[in-house]
C-alpha cells in the first residue's frame, strides 16, 4: 500500500517514530509535515534523534487562528493527496494537522486511519476535543490507546471500525528509556548547557489555560520554587519571555529555565525526577510509564487510566493546590498497565493488512 502520514506537532513526531518504523517494513509511506511545530527544538531534533524519515513535504504552516491554520493545511494537504493518490491517509492524535488531513482525505474518498482515537474530555470548550471527535467519525479505522477510549467509540456507534491496540507512545518510550544518557543536550535560553542536579523536579507548562496571562503561570512557578529541590522547567518557545520575566520579578532562584528538550533527554528527565508537574497529555502518560508521580495542571482529565492511587492527580493553577497534591504519596500496582504491551505499531499494521 501507499500511505500518506501527516504530522505537525511534537507528540505526533514521537508516535510517528514507532509508527513509521513499522509501516515502512510493509508499505510505501509518504510523510507530510504541516509545520505546526516548526522550532528546531520542537520539530527537527525529533526527526534527527528518533530516526524518523525526513518529511517528503513540509507545508510550513504555523501561527494564526485555528481557522486560518486549519484552512491552510486543508488546501496544502489536498494538493499532496491529489498528486500522490495514496491508498490511505494516517493521522495521529488531535491537532489541527490531524483534523485538516482527515477532512482533506475523506472529501476525495481516501480512507482515513486515526491512531489514538476515542479519547474524550467531555467538553467542546477544548479545541482538541473538536478535532478528535470529528476525526474519529470520518475515519475508516480508529485505533485506540486504551479500553476506555474504545468504549467511548462504541457508545458513539463507531465500534465496528474501532480497535484497542495500546498507546503507540508507549512503544517509543520503551524503545528509548534504556538507551544511555551520556551526553544530555539541555540548554538554557542563551544556548548554554545546563547541568542537571542530582535531585530535581521536572516541569512543562504550555497550554493556553495556564499561560494566557502571568497569573496562572506565576502560581505554578511559586509552587515549584518552594519545593525541596530545584525544578527543571522545559519552556515552550512562545512562553520564553513570560517565564523569564516572572522568574526574575519574583526572584525564583529554585527554577531552572531551559529550552525544549529532545525526546531522549525528556525520557531521562522524567525517569530520574522526584516528581513531575505538567499540562501535557503525553508527558503525564510517560510519567506513568516510568512510575514517577505526576500532578496535571488542567480542568479536565485527559488520561483517566493514570488517575489511580495518586499516580497522577488533577490540580488547579494554584500554589496551595499544587503543593497539596505533590505532598500525597503514590502507590504502584505493577500488574496495572492499561496502555498495552509496547507493540501498538505492530498491531496497527496487522489490522491494516487485514482490512485493506
Amino acid at each position: 500500500m501507499k500511505i500518506v502520514t501527516v504530522v505537525g506537532a511534537r507528540p505526533q513526531f514521537i508516535k510517528a517514530a514507532a509508527g513509521s518504523r513499522q509501516i515502512r517494513k510493509e508499505h510505501t509511506e509518504i510523510l507530510v509535515h504541516t509545520g505546526q511545530h516548526f522550532d528546531d527544538n520542537m520539530s527537527a531534533v525529533f526527526f534527527r534523534e528518533m530516526g524518523i524519515p525526513a518529511p517528503d513535504y513540509n507545508l510550513g504552516i504555523s501561527g494564526g487562528s485555528h481557522a486560518q491554520m486549519t484552512a491552510g493545511m486543508l488546501t496544502g494537504i489536498e494538493e499532496i493527496l491529489q498528486k500522490e493518490k495514496p491508498d490511505a491517509l494516517l493521522v495521529y492524535g488531535d491537532t489541527n494537522s490531524t483534523l485538516a488531513a482527515g477532512l482533506a482525505a475523506v472529501k476525495i474518498h481516501i480512507p482515513v486511519i486515526h491512531v489514538e482515537a476515542g479519547n474524550r474530555l467531555g467538553t467542546l470548550d477544548n479545541p482538541e476535543e473538536i478535532n478528535r471527535i470529528t476525526t474519529d467519525h470520518l475515519s475508516t479505522l480508529d485505533f485506540c490507546a486504551t479500553q476506555d477510549a474504545l468504549e467511548n467509540l462504541k457508545r458513539e456507534g463507531l465500534g465496528e471500525r474501532s480497535y484497542c491496540v495500546g498507546n503507540i507512545m508507549y512503544d517509543s518510550f520503551l524503545h528509548f528509556k534504556d538507551k544511555p544518557w551520556d551526553e544530555p543536550n539541555i540548554l538554557d535560553f542563551d544556548g548554554n548547557k545546563v547541568t542537571v542536579p542530582s535531585e530535581y523536579y521536572f516541569m512543562t507548562c504550555h497550554r493556553q489555560e495556564n499561560t494566557y496571562s502571568d497569573e496562572p503561570l506565576t502560581q505554578i512557578l511559586l509552587a515549584m520554587n518552594s519545593l525541596d529541590a530545584k525544578t527543571v522547567y522545559a519552556v515552550h518557545p512562545r512562553n520564553h519571555d513570560r517565564a523569564k520575566r516572572i522568574c526574575e520579578a519574583q526572584g525564583l532562584g529554585n527554577i531552572i529555565l531551559t529550552q525544549p528538550v529532545g525526546y531522549s533527554d525528556s525520557v531521562h528527565l522524567i525517569t530520574h525526577a522526584k516528581k513531575i508537574v505538567t499540562d501535557s497529555g503525553g508527558l503525564q502518560c510517560e510519567a506513568f510509564y516510568a512510575g514517577v508521580q505526576c500532578v496535571f495542571i488542567l480542568d479536565f482529565v485527559v488520561w483517566p487510566e493514570t488517575m489511580v492511587d495518586n499516580r497522577n492527580q488533577l490540580a488547579k493553577a494554584d500554589k496551595n493546590d499544587i503543593l497539596e497534591k505533590l505532598s500525597a504519596q503514590q502507590h504502584i500496582d505493577p500488574s496495572y498497565q492499561p496502555f498495552g504491551d509496547g507493540h501498538a505499531a505492530e498491531k496497527i499494521c496487522e489490522i491494516i493488512r487485514e482490512k485493506f
